[in-house]
């Protein structure tokens, strides 16, 4: 089973489906095992956190869920827009680049 995420921490992405569709974000981090992504201020969910240590506080707290890696895409930093991610070179010297205006990610 192949196992590879388009997307890598730190990139900007945004989602493109579902109930956050139009949320722009950054990657805090991914699960290529699960094909899943956590991006900054999306899919916000409430946990309850019960106190852990004396004079810690409990209650509910909001925190970000993961969601699948295919329902977000990247946004070139050049034409701002969100895009597919296509491959150029081989080996070491391969790049990620635009598909639409053919700038590449860092």
């Amino acid at each position: 089973m192949n196992n590879k995420v388009h997307v890598k921490t730190g990139d900007t992405v945004v989602v493109i489906n579902g109930k956050n569709r139009g949320k722009q974000g950054k990657v805090m981090q991914v699960s290529p095992k699960e094909r899943k992504v956590i991006v900054e201020g999306v899919n916000m969910v409430t946990k309850h956190v019960k106190p852990r240590q004396m004079g810690e506080p409990g209650g509910l707290i909001k925190a970000e869920a993961a969601l699948y890696a295919d329902k977000v895409q990247l946004i070139c930093p050049k034409c701002g827009k969100a895009t597919r991610v296509g491959h150029e070179g081989t080996g070491k010297d391969k790049k990620r680049v635009c598909k639409k205006c053919g700038a590449q990610f860092e």
